[in-house]
């Protein structure tokens, strides 16, 4: 379904999940929600995907043609997962970004990296992908995991990534997305509406955050959607590859 804003007679509003709010008010929202997360994220990810997110982000790392010297932004980056492979791929010759909204998630990924050894080619930067203050055709590679579902203008986030991008340069959103196989959409549910609060209230005590995380991913574009909002966006080349049978899809496109 597309991230379309909606107005009323006083105010613009947006979805938060499946409530309806002003468009000023969702990033805090969105943020009050990682904030409460952030300690037990890492945790929540192997426990809500049986482990299965980390084979999604080895195959993002894998495909991304990433070489030793480029330069890379990791939005939306959290912890760190996609940011420490990528450091040690492009070497003390190269930079990786690593970027998130939320300053509790952020600080968690220095702390995560730190601890790692990882430093010297590696930066922190809070910030909004919806106007990213970094300069033109920064980048050769920007990838975004599981977090452009909570962007409250997507549009704007795809049009501010393709600014920093390097010409020929490559953007890769991984992200939730429609299930293709047929019954697995009603498996799906079942779990997102009922199991997965019932775990976040077990493990992190917030089953509302995670009730919200549910709504998040049924609100984001499907795989066709998000396709032509790249495009439209002036992404070339764009395509995106189904895993787990669609529940996640790995979206690419070129700025050419």
């Amino acid at each position: 379904m597309p991230n379309t804003k909606q107005s009323n007679d006083t105010s613009e509003t947006t979805h938060f999940g499946y409530t309806q709010v002003p468009v000023t008010e969702k990033a805090n929202k969105v943020a009050d929600v990682f904030h409460s997360v952030a300690d037990k994220y890492d945790l929540m990810n192997d426990l809500m995907s049986a482990g299965v997110h980390r084979l999604w982000k080895r195959y993002t790392i894998e495909t991304s043609g990433a070489k030793k010297g480029d330069t890379i932004l990791d939005l939306a980056g959290g912890t760190g997962d996609l940011a420490a492979k990528f450091a040690r791929i492009v070497g003390q010759d190269g930079l990786v970004t690593l970027s998130d909204i939320n300053g509790s998630m952020l600080e968690n990924g220095r702390e995560r990296l730190t601890n790692m050894g990882i430093a010297g080619n590696i930066e922190y930067v809070q910030a909004n992908a919806e106007n990213l203050p970094f300069d033109d055709n920064k980048y050769n590679i920007v990838t975004m995991a599981f977090g452009l579902r909570n962007v409250t203008d997507k549009e704007s986030a795809l049009k501010s990534i393709f600014r920093v991008l390097k010409p020929g340069g490559k953007l890769m959103v991984l992200e939730f997305s429609k299930p293709v196989v047929p019954g697995l959409g009603t498996i799906y549910d079942q779990y997102s509406f009922k199991l997965l609060p019932l775990i976040g209230k077990i493990v992190a005590n917030d089953e509302d955050s995670y009730r919200y995380l549910a709504e998040s991913i049924r609100m984001h574009p499907d795989q066709e959607t998000l396709k032509t909002m790249m495009e439209e966006a002036g992404f070339e080349r764009c395509s995106y590859h189904n895993m787990t049978g669609g529940v996640v899809a790995l979206h690419v496109g070129y700025k050419l």
